[in-house]
């Protein structure tokens, strides 16, 4: 039976003495009514943190024991703290704040709070979960272009979308545009039936979805229908200038050279521009160069641009899909590997 069941076998009964164990830290937490949040459902947060850093939680009142090697117990402190933190500010602890946390843990040597490039939104506080997020975050604020690249899942445009709202209202900005390559990169829409917004609000769906998880749904209505927020396909920003706007393109792998040179164009006074994408992910037709590719190679050297590059670690979906990408990843060098010795 884990420590945990002992201590839910035990409940009701007061917590005795502390007891003195170099293999134990005992935290003590001020209010017990946040603890329930805390440890989660049936306790599953507390057994994400066992499971992850290889520790014993006992949970008894206000007081959680640690148990295991000292560098593990330094680590669930600080991730116990820091959720206890978060919780005490009147915000969510679900499953994928404590992988954060303990990401963060892991990679950045207990620096798991990172309040300072949390978004706030209308809606939520979005916390980076790795450090490459994090990095992103911190780009997307002091660059006014920041191309973010990697696999599905890394959170590449739901940070953009949410740096956006946080822009709009604060006022930084006077509106947000969003736009991706529709059908694939030819944007061949007439076939399709419908008007055109019927026609290209299927691509454009992961957009709006971001946008309704970070603002509120009234929010997100009124700013459409006032034109404070657009979402529309690459093709309707050609001949524009957008000013004072807070400009994102998602998908950009699946632009031709022609359109990303276009779009980045498209830059006005106040505006700031992000451009996410996945290389390993083109859809153009054989033969076609990506417009993400050529731009990275292009401007790379390029003062007030940042580039930010995530990998499969940063994946914060669930853990299979950090797992599934990098079986494809080796798979794809082993048989580019094969073909070189040919």
């Amino acid at each position: 039976m884990s420590a945990r069941a002992n201590a839910r076998d035990a409940a009701g009964q007061k917590p005795g003495p502390m007891t003195e164990d170099r293999d134990i830290t005992t935290l003590v937490f001020d209010d017990n009514r946040l603890l329930a949040p805390l440890f989660g459902e049936h306790d599953q947060h507390l057994a994400l943190i066992e499971h992850r850093l290889g520790v014993d939680i006992t949970p008894r009142g206000n007081r959680i024991s640690v148990k295991g090697p000292q560098n593990a117990r330094d680590n669930a402190q600080m991730v116990l703290t820091s959720l206890y933190e978060r919780v005490r500010r009147g915000l969510e602890v679900a499953r994928g704040d404590v992988e954060g946390a303990i990401r963060m843990n892991l990679t950045t040597n207990g620096d798991v709070a990172a309040d300072e490039s949390a978004v706030r939104t209308k809606r939520k506080l979005v916390t980076p979960r790795t450090p490459m997020q994090k990095a992103y975050v911190t780009a997307i604020r002091a660059h006014e272009l920041v191309f973010g690249t990697g696999p599905a899942g890394t959170g590449k445009t739901y940070l953009a979308v949410a740096c956006a709202a946080a822009a709009l209202m604060n006022g930084e900005v006077d509106r947000i545009v969003l736009s991706r390559p529709a059908v694939e990169a030819g944007e061949r829409l007439g076939f399709l039936p419908g008007d055109m917004k019927e026609k290209v609000d299927p691509y454009l769906r992961p957009l709006y979805d971001a946008l309704y998880d970070v603002m509120p749904a009234p929010l997100v209505q009124k700013g459409l229908a006032e034109n404070l927020i657009e979402i529309a396909p690459l093709a309707f920003m050609r001949g524009r200038t957008l000013a004072s706007a807070f400009i994102i393109l998602d998908e950009a792998q699946n632009t031709t050279p022609q359109q990303m040179k276009m779009f980045l164009t498209r830059l006005g006074e106040g505006s700031r521009m992000v451009v996410t994408g996945d290389p390993s992910q083109i859809d153009l037709p054989s033969g076609v160069h990506s417009g993400l590719d050529d731009a990275l190679a292009i401007l790379q050297s390029v003062e007030g641009i940042s580039h930010v590059a995530f990998t499969a670690a940063d994946i914060v979906r669930h853990a299979l899909v950090g797992r599934i990408v990098t079986a494809y990843d080796k798979h794809g060098q082993k048989a580019q590997g094969s073909r070189g010795t040919k």
